[in-house]
This record gives C-alpha cells, structure tokens and sequence, in this order.
C-alpha cells in the first residue's frame, strides 16, 4: 500500500469515532530526526490535528494520556529492532492506536506490532523520496489533507516530484566545497551546528549522528533564531561554525546569525538551500524541503570528512558493541 492508502484506510477504520486526533512520530537517533520536518509541518498547518514526537523511550516511560483509539502511531527504526522503538509500538497498539511502521528490514521485530508497515529504500542510488524523512513528512500531509484539508497539497506534490533533481544538482555543486571544508576542519575537536524552521532537527541530527557518533568529534546544535539569546557568546575566531540557510519562512533567523557570524566568528562553513535551487519548488512547501535538501548535502559533508581522517562512518566504540 501506498501513504494515501494507508491513511485512507485509518481514517476510514476511525471515521465512526470521530477520526484522527493525534499523530505521535516516535523513534531513536537518525530515524527520531527524519520526523522532525514532519513534526513542523503539522505543528505550521494543523488546525485542530495534535502532533507529538518523542524520543521511543520517553512515550514508553512518560506515555501521553490523550494516546489511545483516536491516534496515529508512526514509529521508524532503520534496523527495525531497536528495543526502545520496538516498545513504543506495542505500547501504542496496546492502547488501541494504530500503529505506521517504517524500517528497512523485512524481518525487523517492530512489523509484529504494526497495523501497517513500510519497508523504505534506502541508499545513495535511491530516489530521496523512497527514503524515511519524505516518506513520514508524505504520511502526515496525507493526514492533514484527510482530516481537515491542505491547499498545498497539490504544490507539495510537486515538490516530491522536484526534489530528486535538485539534490542531484545540489550534490554536484558542493563536490569541491566538501572536500576543502574536510582539508579545514580535519583536526577541530568541537562543532556547533546552526539551523531553522523544518532544518532544527537536521542541525541535531548533523551533531548527535554524523559528528558525534560518526566521527567521535564533539558537536551541538543550535536553533538560529535562539543563537542570540545565549549561544553567541561563545563565538569565538577559533571555533567553527557549520550553517544550514533555509528558503522560506524561517530564513531571515538564519541570515542574521550569518551577518553575526561572518563579523565574529572566524570557521564558518554556510550551506544555503537557496544557492542549491531549491527556489525551484513551490513557496508554499518550499520551506518542509529545505531539510530533505540538506540531508543529502551533509552526508557528503560527513563522508568527505571520515574520508580525511581515516574513521570509517560505520566505526563504533560502544553502539552494538557493549552492553547498554
């Protein structure tokens, strides 16, 4: 089934009841930051449609009250046997939610509690809008539209139509770049990451995965509209800065931390979503592409980097490999 039928067929299973209330997007690390455009979205364009992400842990340990027949479940692990996400949709599906499970393993523990499943693509060779974050971000527009309406709709479908092309594009614009910004940064030992609007949850992931777990370097994200409430007094000529430019709403938070930036601090390394021609999609859904855009740009990013520095991205001290 595809992500219209599938919530086709919830909101029909539920219209009886009164439909869908709440959507939760539940999961761990990478796959938690793949929600986080659907997440904003929701949040931007819902008028009565409740959504929640959390951390596959915290929905077992701190389970909303209001989770129960009237709610949307979507839970994501690559893997598909992350315990803590395996947990979280027993639980849901315990508390008589319907359950959308997302993995890339056709044997994963986590389809024995689901009502549906999505089995994603998954690789550089696949087409970006086989992947979890558009897959999920699709899920939830699909649920906005069926529940109270979307009148951009249509132009988001165009931007999943788009949107491969400009990251083809976009990948081959920054070869060179990437390769200097690793021959740069190689040896710092600590990044801060600096995002908006449907990109946050990049900037986070960019730190806690690609840096943090990937390469063993210290990282923190920063939301660009809150860098001046506190974070830029540690902007310093030694320190260096990653910046992600969105296009859209949330653009002038990040330019005015550029124009900060680029008078105190001294390694910035800015990727702007403009200057890779995602201006191309519809301005009305431009702005929930800009992570899905930079997605793909950082993993070039991240693999230029592990490349210079001899730590393979697949390299780990503890995950899979102690008692945790």
């Amino acid at each position: 089934m595809n992500v219209n039928e599938i919530i086709t067929e919830v909101s029909a299973s539920l219209q009886r009841i009164g439909g869908i209330g709440q959507v939760f997007l539940v999961a761990c690390g990478g796959s938690l930051v793949d929600m986080y455009p659907a997440k904003y979205f929701l949040e931007s364009e819902a008028a009565a449609l409740q959504v929640g992400m959390y951390t596959a842990n915290e929905f077992v340990c701190a389970t909303p009250k209001i989770l129960g027949a009237n709610s949307l479940v979507i839970v994501c692990s690559h893997g598909g046997d992350t315990p803590e996400s395996v947990a979280a949709a027993k639980l849901a599906r315990e508390r008589r939610a319907v359950t959308v499970t997302l993995t890339h393993n056709d044997r994963a523990q986590l389809i024995e509690h689901a009502d549906h499943n999505i089995l994603y693509a998954w690789g550089n060779d696949t087409n970006v809008i086989d992947n979890p974050m558009a897959i999920i971000l699709s899920l939830c527009v699909e649920t906005l539209r069926q529940v109270e309406g979307f009148a951009g709709y249509q132009d988001f479908q165009q931007g999943l139509r788009q949107i491969n092309g400009v990251i083809a594009a976009g990948r081959r614009q920054v070869a060179g770049r990437c390769a200097d910004f690793a021959r740069r940064f190689k040896d710092e030992s600590l990044f801060y990451i600096l995002s908006s609007g449907a990109s946050y949850g990049h900037a986070y992931g960019f730190a806690i995965c690609s840096l943090m777990e990937m390469q063993r370097v210290n990282a923190s994200a920063i939301h660009s509209g809150e860098y001046f409430h506190g974070p830029f007094e540690v902007t310093d000529g030694e320190t260096p800065f990653i910046l992600m430019m969105n296009e859209g709403r949330t653009r002038v938070m990040d330019e005015r931390a550029l124009t900060f930036l680029e008078q105190y601090a001294g390694k910035v390394e800015v990727i702007d979503a403009r200057e890779l021609g995602i201006g191309a999609l519809p301005p009305s859904v431009v702005e929930f592409f800009n992570p899905v855009l930079f997605y793909s740009i950082m993993c070039e990013y991240r693999a230029a980097l592990a490349d210079i520095r001899h730590h393979p991205l697949e390299t780990r001290r503890y995950m899979g490999q102690v008692a945790y």
